[in-house]
This record gives structure tokens, sequence and C-alpha cells, in this order.
């Protein structure tokens, strides 16, 4: 199946209306606390973490609604917040995807006094240093559970094209509020998509489909099961379907991809290799996902695809983070890219596309380098600045003098090479991340919108005197290979005539 499918189904899917969809679940705040580490306590054998920043997101079931606003569902969310200061802060980041998306958030009422908080400690960038929770675990007492029914009825009524029942264990999702939930949606053509937790999953039978991690599977499979096993983990899936009367099963394995078995069909999806940063809530992404694509008719096959590449987004940046329709459109096309004869085109931005690609480098702890020319004749001395330039640091972005921006520095004999096929040999070099085009004769407007840690110029130019150099960490001039230029080659190649 060719990537310009993805392509053809999210491009058809962002012309629909928006799908409506309903989710039932734990709500969770992540708080991240970062910090340096650079001793060891005196008091006890444990790192002292300096505290630098801090930030909160929505976790647990609030991630799935948030990744389902970010593809731009409409979103009716049934769950329970504390009575304490921790609530008002979801409420605000609850706000804020209203704000931003058509989707709309309603809370279940709640009996708990505390709001689930997942406090991670973060040294030095990435490490997590530690985690500590603050829960209160209590069921939803018969009255709750019948107001509840009652809402998503009313809801069922209209239009409802999927719920997602994200269990975590904090007593949303009890074993009643799952069974009555299913067979109302069942008797409405409503399908149910299922985070599951625990053993028991008989409280989930019926469902359209539940998405298991490797771990989650052989908890409820009552054996341990190795990802690396193919075989033995799809009869395993193929048995837990069947015993615990589940329509489908989508088994998340990490590196691997995931393993999809229903009655009808069963295949293994793998994922691409990334830098993975972080896979927190990487599970909520790909439910997400898989109910927002279903809800527009999409085959299993590429719903599995298109969740894969969700999961393949969200578990290169730091923490819990939410998908964005964007996002997901702009990797489905960029794999088209590189599928096709051209693959090198997948490296080649605009500027927009270029600010947001460093930005997502950053977050992701990267030291940017950026170097620029014209690159009309490539020659070796180019070879060697730009594999110099690349040892800096860990990504490689190349502003590139369109065409215009050419004629107007070397005169109206100039390019030789057009924009195009120039940025395609910039961007068929390994140490080359990405390429750039820029209009103006300087590249100094593109960096201050980049701001790159380290900026390279070849040549024996003082730092002062290279436009731009303001917006970058730092400079650093590269010596010339001697003798070697696009113009005295262009000059000599003209004595030859």
């Amino acid at each position: 199946m060719s990537e310009a499918t993805l392509v053809k189904i999210v491009e058809r899917v962002e012309r629909l209306s928006p799908c409506t969809v309903a989710v039932i679940g734990d709500l969770m705040l992540d708080r991240y606390l970062y910090g340096s580490v650079e001793r060891i306590s005196p008091e006890a054998p444990i790192p002292v973490v300096k505290f630098q920043s801090e930030r909160s997101v929505l976790g647990g079931a609030g991630n799935v609604v948030a990744n389902l606003c970010g593809l731009g569902a409409d979103v009716k969310f049934f769950a329970q917040l504390g009575g304490d200061p921790e609530a008002r802060e979801v409420l605000g980041l609850l706000g804020a995807l209203n704000d931003r998306r058509r989707g709309s958030v309603e809370l279940f009422p709640s009996h708990k006094e505390t709001t689930t908080v997942k406090t991670r400690v973060i040294g030095n960038g990435r490490q997590q240093m530690m985690r500590l929770d603050h829960e209160d675990i209590l069921p939803l007492g018969p009255e709750l559970e019948g107001e509840l029914l009652s809402r998503l009825s009313g809801l069922g009524a209209g239009r409802l094209d999927a719920v997602i029942l994200s269990d975590y264990g904090k007593g949303m999702c009890s074993p009643s509020v799952c069974r009555r939930v299913i067979e109302m949606c069942r008797t409405r053509h409503i399908p149910v998509f299922v985070d599951p937790k625990g053993a028991d999953w008989g409280r989930y039978a019926g469902a359209e489909l539940v998405t298991p991690n490797v771990k989650e599977l052989s908890d409820a499979a009552g054996v341990s099961i190795s990802n690396d096993e193919d075989e033995a983990l799809a009869a395993q899936a193929r048995k837990v379907r069947s015993s615990f009367g589940l329509n489908n099963l989508l088994v998340t394995r990490s590196e691997k991809g995931s393993t999809f078995v229903g009655e009808q069909e069963c295949f293994d999806e793998p994922s691409q290799a990334v830098d993975v940063y972080d896979v927190s809530g990487a599970g909520d992404t790909v439910i997400a996902t898989v109910a927002f694509f279903r809800a527009y008719g999409v085959d299993w096959r590429n719903c599995c695809r298109l969740s894969n590449a969700a999961a393949q987004v969200v578990i290169g940046r730091a923490g819990t983070y939410p998908i964005s329709y964007r996002e997901l459109k702009d990797l489905c096309l960029s794999r088209m890219e590189a599928s096709s004869p051209f693959s090198a085109g997948q490296k080649i931005f605009d500027a927009a596309a270029a600010v947001r690609l460093v930005k997502e480098w950053k977050e992701q702890g990267k030291k940017v380098v950026f170097t620029n020319g014209c690159f009309d004749v490539f020659h070796a001395g180019h070879v060697d600045s730009l594999t110099r330039a690349r040892a800096l640091g860990d990504r490689l972005l190349v502003g590139l003098n369109s065409d215009r921006s050419v004629r107007n520095l070397k005169g109206d004999t100039r390019p030789i090479n057009s924009e195009q096929n120039r940025a395609a040999v910039l961007a068929a070099l390994e140490c080359v991340d990405a390429v750039v085009i820029f209009d103006e004769n300087t590249p100094e407007r593109l960096l201050s919108l980049i701001r790159p840690d380290v900026l390279v110029k070849g040549g024996d130019y003082r730092p002062e005197r290279i436009a731009g150099a303001a917006h970058a960490g730092r400079v650093e001039i590269l010596p010339l290979l001697p003798g070697l230029s696009s113009t005295s080659i262009i000059d000599k190649l003209r004595e030859n005539e």
C-alpha cells in the first residue's frame, strides 16, 4: 500500500465536517520539573537536582482528548476532578483546547478530593530521576453511573461517531461503567475503543477495539509474551480476543510497530526507525488516532498506519505531547516524497517550515548548525565545509540563495544551475539535514527566525561583519580549501571555450 494512500486519506478527511467522539476516563495532570544535576547530596547517595523550569500538560484521558482536539474532532469528555488547586490548572488546560479547536469539553461531576497528578523530575534535559504520584482512587457510585449513562445516551441521540474508554485504573472506568457503556453503544451501533488496564478484560466484552501494549496483553493472557516473537504474540492476541469477546485487538509494540488481530484479518504494521525522546502518552495518541479515522470509515490497516505515524511524531518530543493534524499530514507528505525516486526532496523546506523544523529539533535537545551559500557549481570545497559544519552540532540546516538572490549577487549570467537543482544536490548529502531557500541577498531575516546554536561561514570573515551573526549562539569561521570556488571553475570553463 503506497504512502500516497495515506496522503489522500488525510487530505480527504481534512475537508469533511468534524466527527464527534466521547471520551470516558481517568483525567490526570502531568507535571514536569526540569533541572540540572551537578553533584550528589551530602545527606544521602542521591543526585541533587537544581530547579530550572516546570510545565504542566493534560495526562491520562486528558491526553486522549488533547490528541483528538489536535486532530480536529468535536470531543465530549466525561471525567472526574478533585476539589483542589490542581483542578483549576486542569480546567485552564482544557479551556485552551476549546480556544484552539471546535471540540467541547464536558467534565463529569466528581466526588473525589484529589486530582490525580503525576510529577516527574527531569535532570539534564531528558533523564527522568523520579516520579511522584498524588491520587485518590474512587469508583463511581450507582447514582453517578446512572447520570453518566443518561448524559451519554443524550449524546447518542444526536451524532456520536465513537466512544473511547481510557482506563488508567483510577476509578472512572469501573467494571460496571464499562459494561453498561459498551452495551448501550452496541444497541446504537456506536463503536467503543478501549485503552485497557489490569488483567480482567471481561468488562470490555463487545468493544470494537482494545489497544494494549505487550505488557498489558501479557497480563490479560496470564503468560509472559516476548515482543520479539511475532507468531507467539499474535497467537496469544487471538486467544485473548476470543476469550474476552472483543471484536478487534491492536497491540502496540514500541519499535516493532503494532499487530492487529480481528475476526477477518490479522497483520503486522511495522514502524519506521526514529529517534525516541519520550514514549509518555504514545498509547493515548494511538487510540485517539485510530478512533478518529475509523469514525470517517477508514479501513483498519490504514488506521493502524496512521496511528503509527502519529506515535512517531509524539515520541520524538519531550514529555506528554499531543499530535496535531498539521504534523500528521506533514509526516505523511514527507514519507510519500521519501518513497519517490527524488527522495532528497523531503529535506527541502520553505522558511516557515524550516522555522518549525528547527523548533522541533531544539525541543529534542539537538544543537542546530546553520550555514549558507549559492552552491552554484558544486565542488570538493563545498563537501569539505559542509562536512565540517555538520560536525559542530547535531543537525545541519543549509540556507540556499534563490535564483533571484544569486542574480543580484553574481550578475545576470548566474546561476548556472537552478535553485531546485542546487537544493536537490545539497539534500542528497548525508551531512545535510535540511535545506531552506531564501530570496534576500543575505540570510539575516531567516536567521532572526531560526536562531541557530552555531552559525558557520567559510573564509576570512570577521564575526562582527557576518550578516545575522547576532541571531546565533556563536559563530564559527572555517578555512576554505585553496583554489576552489564556483566562480573560478566557471571562469576556467569559459576560458576553455
